[in-house]
């Protein structure tokens, strides 16, 4: 079973596409599949669009009254994901945007190479981010600044994107006797992406990497990416256990 998860809010605009475009891609995939989107406190027609496509693919709608954030609402759709899996070790999830930046095409390429054997497959770029807003591409820039040698002991090129396939045996694992109220991630955004590879990686086997094509021309809402907030999340990391090891790694 393949889990697609949607963090989503205030995505109306996009959420129904993104949706249609899953149903007929993993369609042709031949793979059973089922979406999984979390309504983060939407205050837009978002419950409308989603209840009118739960009727025409495989679709479980969790929803926050009051907005969480991105990081909770991935780790939300992780344990329901966790708690629904029939087979851990075969089933896997995949985590992507709701703005309609990443395309759900490139799903296939990340279940291939889990099928193959990895247990935590990331999105590459295949443009390095070129055709990203300036903001991004400014933001990634200094973000390799404030990573510094920790970013050559991560495991994969990009471990601020959060476009990644999990087998679910990962994330159970993860889990284990670790209550809701410590999450995986404290951060949010890029640097939530961040927390939670580090928190996984301990679990997995194998991780590999497969490309990736962002499409920011397909997105309809502005960017809600903070340049300034999200270099201060990272630099707060820098303190924590997995980060030394991975500075000391790369040393």
């Amino acid at each position: 079973m393949i889990y697609v998860c949607i963090p989503s809010h205030n995505e109306a605009g996009t959420v129904g596409v993104l949706l249609w475009k899953i149903r007929k891609i993993l369609g042709e995939f031949d793979r059973p599949y089922r979406a999984v989107v979390h309504d983060d406190g939407s205050t837009d027609t978002t419950s409308e669009v989603l209840a009118r496509y739960g009727r025409s693919l495989p679709l479980t709608v969790l929803r926050s009254d009051e907005r969480i954030g991105y990081a909770a609402s991935v780790e939300r759709l992780l344990r329901w994901v966790v708690d629904d899996a029939p087979y851990p070790k075969r089933d896997c999830a995949v985590v992507l945007q709701g703005d309609f930046t990443e395309d759900p095409q490139d799903m296939v390429g990340l279940v291939k190479v889990l099928e193959g054997g990895a247990d935590i497959v990331a999105g590459r770029d295949a443009d390095a981010g070129a055709s990203a807003p300036r903001s991004v591409r400014l933001t990634r820039r200094f973000s390799r600044l404030v990573l510094g040698k920790a970013l050559k002991g991560s495991p994969v090129s990009d471990p601020l994107s959060g476009f990644r396939a999990y087998r679910v045996i990962v994330l159970k694992k993860a889990f284990r006797d670790r209550p809701e109220s410590e999450p995986l991630a404290s951060s949010d955004g890029w640097a939530a992406n961040l927390e939670l590879l580090g928190a996984l990686a301990p679990h997995a086997r194998r991780i590999a990497e497969a490309p990736l094509d962002r499409r920011y021309h397909l997105q309809i809402r502005p960017s809600r990416l903070r340049p300034l907030r999200t270099l201060r999340a990272l630099t707060r990391l820098r303190g924590g256990s997995w980060w030394r090891e991975l500075d000391a790694g790369a040393a």
